[in-house]
């Protein structure tokens, strides 16, 4: 019947098969042998024994410290057990099988082998999340972290998040159950130990995760329940430094330990298993029952195997040990040269590194010193154009500021010329009046004097006529121009007149030539103040022709409109005197009554002209 072979960790295993349909059916058997790591098949003889196919998986994975292994399976009523070597594997009670059969005392001293070691941390790390082995919680952290270094490496921010790869696969599910952490928290604590691993190779990983999973209480132990003498229901452990005993729910404290020392015999009769110890000069024996034959004879199996290694690990070694450990040393050596070579390599890198950061940091000086000279330019620069944008708003300030001066000059001499105008119309208007009243002065007098002259005739005819004693009076009201009113008042009595409130004896030649003068000076004004008048109207048009492309039609007030719209019909004062003195009395009355301002203008212009005259 063929069989399948299967091994976990350390711990090589076969389980049941079928044989290959081929020619060879007859003489071949299909065999699959399943490591932690990789699946193994072979095509053996019928023939084969225990040890032949432990040593075609031995070379096949290239392991030479094949003392730790063996090919365990479990048999058909459910117990487990190791493969003989010296019997074919076709004459073994084989079904499956799963556990490791020895360890290493000290995982550093005697694990030689790269791959050995590596197989070792599969096996104890599946037994650790398996709780196979009971692992303290803060110890599991600690080995999750060598897991996770031996699998990724260094600790970076860019590593895969520790969630994602399962807890599950780090830390027994019973540490998880036990605490109300979350994921992250878990995940916090692994990274703040695995920040600690750095440098740290695959290899040195599993060996240091070998190293904290050696002082583990369960480590390398293989229990078997057993009862003593008084049927009591116990556990037996047996382990490379010896055999232990512990009560049913206590796997961690030992009740009672028999190192390998001291045990001299070891031996079973069907169920009943004895252990013959040696104190001093007595023999104590150990006696206890198993639950079948087949339990202990693999009890036996180990017991023997586990002796020979921890009496092995104090002989000297042997020559395949130490040509193993030769090649080891050579190992390290080569990969200690290798190192080195690369630490070398490293340095010179550095070195590199460090002349071309000193390099880099002396053009960064440079650089600096250039930006700095540029900073200061650029402030220096900065700086004018502030002096210059200063200057500019300054000026642009002037020129706003001239601007408003120059729109309230021009609002000023738009102003002045207004007055000007004015001042000009009433010279002209008071010119005019003063020569019409000059003239009517002119008159009046002449009328006055032909009228003495009359008066003077008739008192000589009535001087010289016979005296009448009919008085004679006579009072002569001139006519008046305009409100002005002149009263003479003659008496044959008095050989004199009163002229409007004048008292004067009035020759008639002096009174002419007085008048003549001045009508000459009245005239002389006139054409003194319209040769000034034109010349001012002129300096006028000029100064406004001047000032109109300054204008700002926005700025511009009602007046300053209607002042255009009368410069552009063509009126000017007097025309506008004219057409409002048009009309009847009756409604320039109720003008006047409307505008005060045209009254107090008109009250002055006729005080002006009677106290002119």
């Amino acid at each position: 019947m063929p069989a399948n072979f299967s091994k976990v960790g350390n711990t090589w295993s076969v389980n049941d098969g079928k044989k290959k349909r081929s020619k060879s059916s007859d003489e071949c058997l299909s065999v699959r042998v399943t490591t932690m790591d990789a699946d193994l098949e072979f095509s053996v003889p019928k023939k084969i024994t225990g040890r032949e196919l432990f040593e075609l998986v031995c070379r096949t994975i290239g392991l030479r410290e094949t003392w730790y292994f063996g090919l365990q399976f479990i048999n058909k009523k459910g117990y487990f057990g190791w493969i003989s070597f010296d019997l074919r594997i076709t004459s073994q009670d084989i079904k499956k099988a799963e556990n490791a059969k020895f360890f290493p005392e000290d995982v550093s001293e005697e694990l030689i082998q790269i791959i050995t070691q590596h197989l070792f941390f599969l096996q104890v790390k599946q037994s650790v999340l398996n709780m196979d082995i009971y692992c303290p919680p803060e110890a599991s952290v600690l080995l999750a972290s060598y897991a996770v270094q031996a699998k990724y490496g260094d600790y970076c921010d860019m590593n895969i998040d520790i969630c994602e790869l399962a807890l599950e696969e780090l830390l027994p599910q019973r540490v998880l159950d036990q605490y109300q952490m979350t994921c992250e928290m878990w995940e916090d604590k692994i990274k703040t130990w695995w920040m600690n691993n750095k440098r740290m190779t695959k290899e040195e990983a599993e060996l240091e995760y070998l190293r904290i999973a050696q002082d583990l209480d369960m480590y390398g132990m293989q229990y078997f329940p057993i009862n003593n003498r008084k049927e009591s229901n116990l556990w037996l452990g047996v382990g490379p430094l010896g055999l232990n005993v512990y009560e049913k729910n206590n796997k961690l404290i030992p009740k009672a330990s028999f190192a390998w020392s001291e045990i001299r015999n070891i031996a079973y009769k069907e169920k009943k298993f004895l252990i013959r110890t040696l104190d001093k000069n007595s023999v104590a024996t150990v006696s206890f029952t198993s639950q079948n034959v087949a339990v202990n004879k693999v009890i036996l199996d180990l017991c023997i195997g586990n002796h020979s290694l921890y009496l092995r690990r104090r002989q000297p070694d042997t020559l395949e040990a130490e040509k193993q450990k030769l090649e080891k040393e050579q190992e390290r050596r080569v990969q200690a040269e290798k190192e080195r070579d690369r630490m070398q390599q490293e340095l010179t890198k550095l070195k590199e590194q460090i002349a071309a950061a000193q390099e880099a940091l002396k053009r960064s000086e440079e650089t600096a010193d250039l930006l700095a000279e540029k900073a200061q330019i650029s402030e220096e620069e900065a700086f004018v154009l502030t002096k210059r944008a200063a200057d500019a708003e300054a000026e642009i300030q002037r020129m706003r500021i001239a601007a408003i001066r120059n729109e309230e000059e021009k609002y000023s001499m738009e102003r002045k010329a207004r007055e000007a105008e004015l001042i000009a119309a009433r010279m002209v208007e008071e010119s005019e009046n003063r020569a019409r009243e000059a003239q009517k002065l002119k008159n009046d007098l002449m009328r006055a004097y032909n009228a003495e002259q009359l008066a003077k005739s008739k008192l000589r005819e009535v001087m010289t006529s016979p005296f009448s004693p009919m008085p004679l009076t006579n009072n002569y009201e001139f006519p008046t121009g305009g409100q002005d009113r002149v009263h003479l008042v003659c008496s044959p009595i008095a050989d004199h007149c009163t002229f409007s409130g004048m008292a004067s004896h009035t020759d008639p030649v002096g009174a002419e030539r007085d008048i003549k003068s001045l009508s000459a000076e009245i005239e002389k004004e006139r054409v003194e103040y319209l040769k000034k008048s034109k010349h001012l109207q002129e300096q006028l048009s000029e100064l406004r022709s001047e000032i109109e492309g300054l204008k700002v039609e926005e700025q511009q007030t009602d007046l300053d409109r209607a002042y255009q719209e009368s410069l552009q019909l063509g009126d000017d004062k007097y025309t506008t005197l004219r057409k409002s003195g048009a009309g009847s009395a009756k409604s320039r009355v109720a003008l006047f009554d409307e505008f005060e301002s045209d009254e107090n203008l008109c009250v002055i212009v006729v005080f002006f002209s009677i106290m002119l005259y």
